[in-house]
């Protein structure tokens, strides 16, 4: 840029912006820019403002230091008290620092006679100087409670910026640090280092919002970011370091050996969460849904949630029973919890403490789901301020695991939002065995925060305070922009992975460094003994007091115990204590029992109006109106009902009734197949228009959201809402079916298995689009054999249905039951459109879900074509009627059982060779299998056909290994395999290839 000319209004937002970004960083502007702002900076001092400047260059007024505004950028919010701020000191005289070699001591501010004026370029390096502290200056401190303060950086020497100890006593502009004016040099880098140098080093500079970093600066910067508690406040803080470390060392001594996965190194972090908790209703929030790993959860349990001690001792007994109605239970380290905690001033907040296996991090996008149900029961989804999430990571887990990024990454999005996470690290500096330095290419653990421009308070965890303070800031921070934010306690683990672990195989250097190391307890009291807070009698007595209380609920647990021994096995009834101290939901036991779920045809119509009406003037696409059009033909003529038709009438008909549904996925709104068009688009404005949600003004809620292109975090998001929010049918869709396989961790270690080890229960519905198309061996099959194989317990639902009727009762059905299960759904592709899958208006006014569905050419045995005796020469099976020859009543020459798109393929084949001695029974719903209705035909059909099991996924995939042994138990002989032969890959990559295994297996389903 080599000029300053400029339109007299034009730019004036333009350079008022540059002006702000060279308040920020000089170095981020031009050099011509840069000598400006600095010569006019000196010219007019505190009354250089982007708006004054921006005047001069427009040449719209004349600045003048009586009539030029006096306040700087600096914000007004720098003089807004918060609640963080009210527990920050002010200014007191700067601790030591190591930051520079050359000494700093504060000195009384010179008078405006002392002044003297330096020139330009040390005025703009000033200023830089006072970035680069905001920017690096967490570089600087010590945030290790193992070692000493880091050396000086170089990058914060008076030398990088041109200044030298000369200049110490000269009084520069500050630009907008502290509202603005002069300071002498010495002063500005004490407040600037016991500011950003301390206990605590904050990354922030990175976020793009100015608003944001304005408002950091003016709740850090006038106070250094130094706490200020009363005693009573220093009192509860080392209550709570005693109770964290008595609690361990307790159960260290009761129960030798056993894991439990302590907190001890980080027991700061149980004081930092309880003043959370104390300061969340001031803030208005109602209720914390919090997600952690199985370090430190038991004493979250004891000493946050208040478990009673005697349930949790009784947990450590080798003769426990786990309270399981139908289940396996979980160790006592992974279970879930909640509590309803009333803080100091009487108020009250819920707490809820989701259980989590050890798979880490995965936990964390299920908290937000429950979160956000949460939001939804207490009417909080204008603000999302009445209920947070709180998650504590491990260092390594959140540096390791891509779950962390993908939870990140939909923290803003509209389906996904929770209005900002509390992230708490406990930063053990290790992971397993492994040292950072083998265990991330990033120099903090929470880089990944930058993504999202969440702030970053890095804290030493041996000093209390200064993690309480962060964490009070990190929550109002939260409360102020609905963003996520990072607390890194830095901290140590005394003992291995787990406390039959020995460290020093590998670090045997750090376990001697910790072996010699005070708990925090032990640092804390003594600072308050020494500064007259705490008197060395009332500390013990705080220990004392905490001690007793674990003796006597210990002696409760073994009374407890030794009772439940003298019982007889027999005498022992788990449901008589039922998940004692625990957050389990019990429920009625599965059932096969059809429910009622067709509605009268007037719902249906009305419905129908809603989903081909779109407003006047709204300019609908081509091809989507004709698909709306022929689904108002399809109503006036009782049909045909495709599936997609079928499916929004099931989403309608639950809206209407008053069942609210959120459906997310990968392009789930239009669907990947094209075949839902939940959402229509203007085809001139993008306006937006959703059928399903203009059904009546009474109607309930249709929510449908574009996800991320993520599998597992979008998963475990749903999963966590469909717990909290039962009343809704909540329902995630695979882009493909495979998709799924990046999600194993949430079904393997939730879905499948929370009611089994948390009696946890979810009605959660996932659609796996599933079917041999020829599409190569990713896009075919929806790894149904997985499922199967996780079946027990009658633990999920297992279907996969084949006509729009089917879906249609299926979908509501998942909400008509008094009970609630995971529904798995092998949903179709090549189906959705095929002429044969479609069903009649009358299949949607009565009727139900039918799991076994017979074949409709044999279900009337009256009105079937009989096969005749045959003649000589015959194939057997092949057998075509005679009209000539007089037959009699006969069961078929075979049965062929199938489930999903195949039934279409072999009845088109048993069409086409005219075969009718072979009924086709089609299993709709795999797990639960409805054994007695496959009995029940079984018996209609004779026991004497050849029995054949017909699937077109390969031999070793699908449902043929799972279901063949029960075939067998229930037909009394075994049946034959028709299909692929095993395969190392799902399907072929040609189409020409899959044609010819099509037929070559229906040819075996047929003749075999």
């Amino acid at each position: 840029m080599n000029t300053l000319s400029f339109p007299p209004r034009a730019n004036a937002d333009l350079i008022e912006d540059a002006y702000r970004n060279w308040l920020d960083n000089p170095d981020s502007v031009d050099p011509t820019w840069r000598a400006f702002f600095q010569g006019f900076m000196l010219g007019n001092g505190a009354a250089a403002t982007p708006a004054s400047i921006a005047a001069v260059l427009t040449k719209e007024g004349t600045l003048s230091p009586a009539a030029a505004p006096t306040a700087p950028t600096a914000t007004a919010a720098a003089t807004t008290t918060t609640a963080a701020s009210a527990a920050i000191s002010s200014p007191a005289a700067p601790a030591t620092s190591t930051a520079s070699a050359t000494s700093i001591t504060p000195t009384t501010p010179a008078t405006p006679a002392a002044i003297s004026i330096t020139d330009s370029l040390k005025q703009s390096q000033v200023h830089s100087l006072i970035y680069h502290y905001r920017s690096i200056g967490h570089l600087q401190s010590h945030l290790d409670p193992l070692g000493q303060p880091p050396p000086p950086t170089p990058r914060l020497a008076l030398a990088e910026f041109g200044l030298t100890e000369a200049d110490l006593d000269v009084s520069f502009d500050v630009g907008h640090y502290l509202n603005g004016g002069r300071m002498r040099l010495r002063d500005l880098i004490a407040s600037l280092r016991k500011t950003y140098c301390g206990a605590i080093g904050v990354e922030y500079i990175h976020i793009q919002d100015t608003e944001v970093r304005r408002w950091l600066q003016a709740a850090m910067e006038p106070n250094c970011f130094q706490p200020a508690f009363n005693k009573a406040e220093k009192t509860r803080i080392l209550r709570q370091l005693h109770k964290a470390e008595l609690f361990e060392k307790f159960l260290h001594a009761k129960y030798v050996g056993q894991k439990r996965f302590s907190l001890e190194g980080g027991e700061t972090f149980i004081a930092a969460l309880d003043s959370i908790i104390e300061r969340c209703p001031t803030l208005g929030i109602e209720e914390i849904v919090m997600g952690m790993a199985h370090r430190g959860r038991l004493s979250v349990l004891a000493n946050i949630l208040r478990k009673p001690f005697d349930i949790l001792f009784g947990q450590f007994s080798e003769n426990y029973l786990p309270n399981t109605v139908g289940g396996d239970g979980d160790v006592k380290y992974h279970l879930g919890y909640e509590a309803l905690l009333k803080t100091s001033t009487g108020a009250q907040v819920e707490v809820r403490l989701a259980a989590n296996p050890s798979h880490l991090e995965i936990v964390n996008p299920g908290v937000e789901g429950k979160t956000r149900a949460r939001q939804r029961v207490r009417n909080d989804t204008a603000t999302r301020s009445k209920v947070i999430p709180l998650l504590v990571h491990g260092d390594a887990a959140l540096a390791g695991q891509g779950i962390g990024a993908e939870t990140l990454q939909f923290s803003q999005l509209p389906g996904y939002r929770t209005g900002g996470t509390v992230h708490i690290v406990i930063n053990n500096q290790i992971g397993f065995t492994t040292l950072p330095d083998d265990s991330r290419s990033t120099r903090y653990c929470t880089d990944l925060a930058k993504m999202v421009d969440a702030p970053v308070f890095h804290v030493n965890g041996d000093d209390p305070e200064a993690v309480c303070l962060a964490a009070f800031l990190a929550l109002e921070f939260r409360q102020t922009f609905h963003r996520d934010v990072f607390v890194d306690m830095y901290c140590y683990r005394r003992h291995g992975h787990n406390e039959s672990d020995e460290p020093a195989f590998t670090q045997p250097t750090l376990y001697k460094q910790i072996a010699a190391h005070p708990h925090v307890s032990e640092i804390y009291s003594k600072r308050l003994i020494a500064e007259g807070t705490l008197t060395a009698a009332g500390n013990d007595a705080i220990q004392a007091e905490y001690t007793a209380a674990m003796e006597t609920a210990f002696a409760k647990a073994k009374a407890a115990e030794a009772a439940t021994t003298a019982k007889l096995p027999a005498e022992y009834d788990p449901s008589a204590r039922r998940f004692r101290g625990s957050n389990a939901v019990f429920q009625p036991a599965y059932k096969h029992t059809p429910v009622a779920t067709g509605v009268p045809r007037a719902l249906i119509e009305k419905i129908t109006r809603a989903l081909t009406t779109v407003p006047a003037g709204f300019n609908i696409n081509g091809k989507i109106k004709r698909i709306l059009d022929n689904r108002a033909k399809a109503l006036a003529a009782d049909g045909p009902v495709d599936w997609g038709y079928g499916e929004a009438l099931a989403f309608g008909t639950l809206l209407a009734e008053g069942t609210p549904v959120r459906l997310s996925g990968q392009d789930c709104e239009r669907g990947t197949f094209s075949h839902r068009h939940a959402v229509l688009y203007d085809q001139e404005t993008r306006a937006r228009y959703v059928p399903l949600q203009n059904i009546a003004q009474n109607q309930e809620r249709f929510c449908v959201y574009n996800s991320l292109l993520s599998e597992a975090a979008v998963l475990m998001f749903d999963y966590g809402y469909s717990m909290d929010y039962q009343k809704m049918l909540c329902i995630w869709e695979a882009q493909f079916g495979d998709f799924a396989n990046g999600a194993q961790v949430a079904l393997d270690q939730f879905i499948v298995s929370a009611e089994s080890k948390w009696q946890r229960t979810t009605g959660l519905v996932m659609l796996l689009p599933h079917g041999y198309e020829g599409q190569g061996p990713e896009h075919s099959s929806a790894r149904l054999e997985r499922h199967l194989q996780a079946c027990a317990e009658n633990n999920i639902q297992i279907v996969n249905p084949t006509t729009p009727a089917q879906i249609f009762h299926l979908l509501r059905r998942q909400m008509k039951r008094d009970f609630k299960k995971p529904l798995i759904v092998m949903s179709p592709k090549s189906l959705l459109r095929h002429p044969s899958a479609v069903s009649r208006i009358p299949e949607f006014t009565t009727g139900s879900f039918q799991e076994i569905l017979d074949d409709p050419t044999w279900a009337d045995w009256s009105a079937c074509p009989l096969p005749s005796a045959g003649k000589a020469g015959d194939t057997p099976g092949k057998n075509t009627p005679d009209e000539d020859t007089p037959t009699s009543h006969r069961p078929p020459v075979r049965i062929i059982l199938c489930s999903g798109k195949v039934y279409y393929d072999l009845c088109d084949y048993r069409a086409r060779n005219k075969i009718t001695d072979t009924v086709i029974l089609r299993v709709e719903q795999l797990y639960p299998l409805h054994r007695n209705r496959i009995a029940e035909l079984a018996d209609t059909y004779g026991h004497g056909g050849r029995l054949i099991w017909c699937q077109e996924e390969p031999q070793n995939m699908g449902a043929w290994t799972w279901i063949a042994p029960q075939l067998e138990d229930i037909f009394g002989r075994r049946a034959t395999y028709a299909g692929r032969k095993p395969g190392a890959s799902p399907a072929v990559g040609a189409l020409a290839l899959h044609k010819r295994e099509l037929t070559m297996l229906l040819q075996d389903a047929f003749n075999l």
